[in-house]
């Protein structure tokens, strides 16, 4: 679950290394995997397009918190994890670093589902 002050990592190649969480939209005070938080850049690496204390819009990849599916199986991660994305919805880095959920494709991400290496 990511709330409000929540640090997460950045899973794609935009330029930012770690978010912090200051909003999450759509309703509710806490976020699990596939919402959208808007976040501030709080390391980030140089020269690239996204700079330290920007304000971005992102969608939470991996929790540490378990989240049930369907068939009643539970999936965590080891981390916080999210995507830059643009306010289309498409990630802003080229390429997604490590697993996703497949929880992604029912909220129609299916461009960062394209781009990771592993879906879960």
């Amino acid at each position: 679950m990511i709330q409000a002050q929540s640090y997460l990592n950045v899973a794609d190649n935009s330029g930012a290394k770690e978010l912090m969480c200051i909003r999450v939209l759509g309703g509710g005070k806490q976020a699990t995997i596939g919402d959208t938080i808007i976040a501030v850049v709080k390391e980030a690496a140089p020269n690239m397009n996204v700079k330290k204390s920007d304000v971005v819009r992102a969608v939470v990849v991996r929790t540490r918190k378990s989240v049930r599916r369907e068939s009643g199986m539970l999936i965590r991660f080891d981390e916080n994890a999210a995507v830059v994305i643009t306010n289309e919805g498409n990630p802003r880095g080229t390429r997604v670093f490590g697993p996703v959920a497949r929880e992604l494709r029912e909220r129609n991400f299916t461009k960062i589902i394209s781009l990771a290496p592993e879906v879960l």
